[in-house]
C-alpha cells in the first residue's frame, strides 16, 4: 500500500500514511483492511471508504467461496485428505513463524514479557479470550502508570529514576442458528486485535469448543485455504461460514466478521490527530499486543497437536519454519509444496 499511495500514486504524504497505520493499530479489527478503508477515505471520503473496503474483501471472498465448494464438494476424497495432511503442518509453521516475528516488536522488555506468558498460561486454564485481551492492555497500562508515579515519588525524595466433532452439513442450519453465526463473527470482528492470525484463537474457542459446529481438523484446513489464497486472512470467515450453512452462511460470516471494520474507521479517523502521541493508548496497544501472542501461542500448541501426527509432519513444519527464517519466500509456495509432499505419500500408500 505504500508503495502505491505514497511512493507511485502520492496521494498521501509518508507522514499521513504514518499517522493512519498507527491509528489502525489502535482500533480492533483487521490492519489490513482498515488500512484499505482509511486510504479510501482520505481519497474520496465516504463513497471511498466503501469502495476501498468492499474491492479490498471481495475478490478474496470470492475465491476462498470457490475453494469451499470444492472442499465441500470433494474433500472426502483421499487424494484431497493427504494434499490436506501436508498442507497442515506447514500452516502451523507459517503461524509460528508470525508469531515469532511479531515478539521482536510486541515484547519491548519484561513487563510485556511477563503480560504475554501470563496470558499463555491463562488461555491454557480457560479463560475467556476477550477479557485476556483487554486485561493485557489493562494491565500494562496500570503498571506502568504505577511504575511513573513510583519514579517521580523518588525524585521528590531525592532518588533516581528507574529505567523504564464434524460440524452440520451445508444449508442445515435454521434461522436462529444464521443468527449465531453472525452475531459470533460480529463480535470477533469487533474485538479482533493483533495479527490476522489472533483470529485462530477466536474460532476455535466459539466454533469448535463451545458450538462444536466444526473440528480442530476443518479450522485448520479453514486456515489453510485463508492462507493460500490472495487478501486478508479474515476471509477464512467465508470458508467457515459456507461449511456451516452453504453460500447464505459463508456472506453472513463475511459481513459479519468486516463490518466493525468500517465502523471502526469511520469513528476513529477524525481522531488520528489527538491520539497519535497518547501514552496511555500506546501502552494499552502495547498490552494488547503481547496477549494476543500469548492467544496465539496457546492455540497453536492445541492446533499443533491435531496437525502433526507423525514424524513427516513434525519434519515438514520444522522444514518449512527453516525455510521462512532463512528466505523471505512466500508462504503459499510452502502451502504448495506441502500439498505437493501429501500427494506422494497418497502415491506411495495406494
Amino acid at each position: 500500500m505504500r508503495e502505491e499511495v505514497v511512493r507511485r500514486r502520492r496521494w498521501i504524504s509518508e507522514e499521513r500514511f504514518l499517522d493512519l497505520l498507527g491509528m489502525t493499530n489502535l482500533i480492533p479489527g483487521p490492519n489490513s483492511t482498515e488500512m484499505a478503508i482509511h486510504l479510501g477515505y482520505v481519497r474520496a471520503g465516504w463513497p471511498g471508504l466503501l469502495a476501498a473496503g468492499a474491492c479490498f474483501i471481495v475478490p478474496a471472498m470470492v475465491s476462498v467461496l470457490a475453494l469451499a465448494w470444492l472442499y465441500v464438494r470433494y474433500g472426502a476424497q483421499p487424494q484431497v485428505t493427504w494434499l490436506l495432511y501436508g498442507v497442515k503442518p506447514v500452516i502451523i509453521a507459517v503461524v509460528v513463524h508470525a508469531m515469532w516475528g511479531l515478539s521482536r516488536t510486541a515484547v519491548k522488555g519484561p513487563l510485556l514479557a511477563g503480560v504475554g506468558l501470563a496470558v499463555l498460561g491463562l488461555s491454557w486454564l480457560g479463560a475467556n479470550e476477550i477479557a485476556l485481551l483487554f486485561g493485557g492492555g489493562v494491565a500494562v497500562l496500570l503498571l506502568r502508570r504505577a511504575r511513573r508515579s513510583f519514579g517521580v515519588a523518588l525524585m521528590a525524595a531525592g532518588g533516581a529514576t528507574p529505567a523504564v466433532a464434524l460440524g452440520p452439513a451445508v444449508g442445515t442450519m435454521g434461522a436462529a442458528d444464521l443468527g449465531t453465526l453472525f452475531l459470533v463473527f460480529l463480535k470477533i470482528g469487533a474485538v479482533l486485535y493483533g495479527s490476522g492470525y489472533v483470529l485462530l484463537a477466536f474460532l476455535r474457542d466459539d466454533f469448535v469448543d463451545r458450538l462444536r459446529w466444526l473440528t480442530d481438523q476443518q479450522l485448520l484446513d479453514a486456515v489453510a485455504i485463508g492462507q493460500f489464497t490472495p487478501g486478508p486472512v479474515l476471509t477464512t470467515a467465508t470458508f467457515i461460514g459456507y461449511l456451516v450453512s452453504g453460500w447464505v452462511g459463508a456472506i453472513l460470516a463475511t459481513v459479519a466478521i468486516f463490518l466493525p471494520s468500517f465502523v471502526f474507521v469511520a469513528l476513529s479517523h477524525p481522531l488520528i490527530s489527538r491520539v497519535r502521541n497518547s501514552v496511555g493508548a500506546g501502552a494499552f496497544l502495547d498490552g494488547v499486543n503481547v496477549a494476543a501472542l500469548g492467544l496465539m501461542a496457546a492455540v497453536t500448541w492445541e492446533l499443533g497437536r491435531a496437525a502433526l501426527v507423525d514424524w513427516l509432519t513434525g519434519g515438514m513444519a520444522l522444514v518449512a519454519l527453516a525455510v521462512l527464517v532463512r528466505f523471505a519466500i512466500n508462504s503459499a509456495w510452502l502451502v504448495g509444496a506441502g500439498a505437493a509432499v501429501g500427494a506422494v505419500s497418497y502415491l506411495l500408500v495406494r
